[in-house]
């Protein structure tokens, strides 16, 4: 074994990760990356198919972040946020708001725009401090009395903090900390492929034509809001995942559901909290008429009252996350030293330097004028190659949106059947792929391919070569 991969088995806990399971093999141990790629203590080189868990946007090594984080390395690493200010953060904060804005003048009219950035330091304190800037508003504008009440989907995942995780309802991450939670609504997420009111047979071509479609998810929302009022708990603010619900098992939402529970939560009167980690920079795609967005939620024409950003933020370099919020709840903290109306939250790291430059370098990179093109190229080579994988009796469902792909892997597609976890099928499907060269993670049975927007045709191709392959030999005993 490697000293390093020795040093790893005597002394690191990994994330979601069954150590008694890690500790019977030696495990890939990752020194440098450039591009796509990443090579291990061997020299053996991998193609990096879930961008370094979902954060890395434009490749590792490049050039342009590294200068930004050079040059702002040889002035200053980091200062306090607290009680002072700082040049980069100032910059990507403004530049944040900038980009916030949604396109369509007819909506924004009646709408709150994003004008206060709140740093923090990854997608779990960001919707942490969401969730604590909600709740607060609502009682200082509704009053002290009021009891905030919260609605998001089933299958939700908003991050690992206390806060965070009541907002879940994933009973493998979250059943154990049941005792520590507050209480929250679950509606029904649109699951297309496993919805109980499907009454169409699997299409071997695309897995999600369904036809008969009720919005029955759409209706779960309405009713979620009604029996809120007729308990006397009105929800407060309605989170979601715009476009995919990612640690669910990549659940790609039907074009319009967005728009529609938006729309809902807005007649109730209840602020829109976006959970962006994953979607957020680019992620989700293009606008139909090919115009970059920074928010998915944009893609529906629907503007949130708050904002959680993080994983792409800083390009995949550094820890930085940031809450969009907007003026009405900005203003509702402010007040006489006295009044103690602060908001009283924060992170030793709030606003770092070298995790604003990072971001503003990235942001600089998506905004060049062949960006979009790159990103689309990419979206487009997914799609196309992805069809190959219908001939595996295994895969069940294809979901993709933008750059986003998930693939649901079944013992039998004509029902949909699914693996028992304790199978292992997805995570046994990822090893035989990195075997070959291509490193992602599953969710459960979902094969997750996340890739950098530099990543070519050919390299698109080989990473579902090699999910191919790999299903072949786990689950087709090839």
């Amino acid at each position: 074994m490697h000293p390093l991969a020795q040093l790893d088995h005597d002394y690191v806990w990994h994330p979601f990760t069954q150590m008694k399971d890690w500790l019977k093999s030696e495990p890939i141990v990752l020194i440098r990356g450039k591009k796509t790629r990443l090579w291990d203590t061997d020299n053996r080189a991998y193609l990096d198919a879930n961008s370094s868990i979902w954060t890395n946007l434009h490749g590792h090594n490049h050039p342009a972040i590294n200068r930004a984080i050079r040059r702002q390395l040889s002035r200053v690493s980091h200062t306090s946020a607290l009680g002072f200010a700082n040049e980069p953060a100032s910059q990507l904060a403004e530049k944040l708001v900038s980009l916030s804005k949604i396109g369509n003048e007819s909506v924004e009219k009646n709408i709150h725009l994003l004008t206060k950035v709140f740093f923090s330091d990854n997608g779990s304190t960001a919707m942490e401090v969401a969730l604590k800037l909600a709740y607060e508003f609502t009682r200082r504008t509704l009053g002290p009395t009021a009891s905030p009440h919260f609605l998001s989907v089933s299958g939700a995942y908003h991050g690992d903090t206390i806060g965070a995780v009541s907002l879940g309802h994933i009973d493998l991450f979250h059943s154990a900390y049941r005792g520590l939670l507050f209480p929250t609504e679950a509606a029904m997420a649109p699951y297309c492929y496993r919805c109980p009111h499907n009454r169409a047979e699997p299409e071997r071509a695309d897995a999600r034509s369904y036809r008969n479609c009720q919005w029955e998810c759409t209706q779960s929302v309405v009713k979620a809001f009604d029996e809120g009022r007729q308990k006397k708990r009105p929800i407060s603010a309605f989170v979601y995942e715009p476009c995919m619900q990612g640690s669910a098992g990549m659940i790609a939402q039907p074009v319009g559901w967005l728009k529609r529970v938006a729309e809902v939560a807005q007649e109730n009167k209840a602020l829109l909290i976006a959970d962006e980690v994953l979607t957020g920079f680019g992620r989700a795609g293009l606008m139909d008429d090919g115009a970059s967005v920074l928010l998915a939620s944009h893609k529906e024409g629907v503007q949130p009252d708050l904002v959680a950003l993080a994983k792409g933020l800083t390009g995949g370099y550094l820890p930085l996350a940031a809450t969009l919020t907007t003026q009405a709840i900005f203003d509702a903290f402010l007040g006489e030293y006295s009044d103690f109306k602060t908001f009283f939250h924060g992170h030793s790291y709030t606003a770092n330097q070298l995790g604003a430059a990072s971001a503003l370098a990235s942001l600089d990179i998506l905004a060049t004028s062949h960006g979009p093109e790159v990103r689309r190229r990419l979206e487009s080579d997914l799609r196309t190659a992805l069809l190959s994988l219908w001939d595996r009796p295994q895969v069940g469902d294809i979901r993709q949106v933008g750059a986003m792909v998930g693939i649901e892997l079944v013992k039998d597609w004509r029902h949909r059947t699914p693996y028992d976890l304790s199978e292992k099928a997805g995570i046994r499907v990822t090893q035989a792929m990195a075997r070959r060269g291509v490193l992602t993670r599953p969710i459960g049975n979902v094969v997750v391919l996340i890739p950098p927007f530099c990543t070519t045709r050919r390299e698109v191709y080989r990473m579902v070569a090699a999910l191919s392959e790999a299903i072949e030999e786990v689950l087709d005993g090839g």
